[in-house]
């Protein structure tokens, strides 16, 4: 099958930063990665929720201290993230903060999976470990390893 047909793996993330602005640092690496093609984004959506509860979006198109660097990013809307989502997001929320909502596909497994699929591989089970679990963990070890 010719790479042109094949999806990588399709992932989304909800990052939650506390306060109601974002400095753009993470949006930066997230065009940085785009540029690169490690990842192609499909949607972006960026969520606050104030500390009554109530929740807003913040409209990427306007250039603003609340979307931060994501203004970027506002031409990526395929439709794959809707207005609904928005009670999802905001259900996972802490009060008073800002989410991006980001959904990407991995663009850099698109020729492994191509192989694997001319090959007759096919994927039977997938998971994503938390980035958190992982630097604990390691940490943790690390404290194990004794000391010269």
């Amino acid at each position: 099958m010719p790479e042109e047909e094949v999806h990588g793996p399709i992932d989304y993330v909800l990052v939650e930063f506390t306060g109601n602005k974002l400095t753009g640092r993470a949006a930066e690496e997230l065009v940085n990665l785009v540029e690169r093609g490690i990842v192609h984004v499909y949607d972006v959506m960026v969520v606050g929720k104030d500390a009554d509860g109530s929740t807003y979006m913040v409209d990427l198109a306007e250039a603003s201290d609340q979307a931060g660097g994501f203004t970027d990013l506002s031409g990526a809307r395929t439709g794959i993230l809707a207005e609904d989502d928005l009670a999802d997001v905001a259900g996972a929320m802490e009060p008073g903060t800002l989410a991006a909502l980001i959904v990407y596909e991995n663009t850099w497994a698109i020729p492994f999976v191509a192989a694997a699929m001319e090959s007759g591989g096919q994927l039977v089970a997938g998971g994503r470990i938390p980035a958190q679990d992982v630097m604990d963990v390691l940490e943790s070890l690390e404290s194990l390893e004794p000391t010269t």
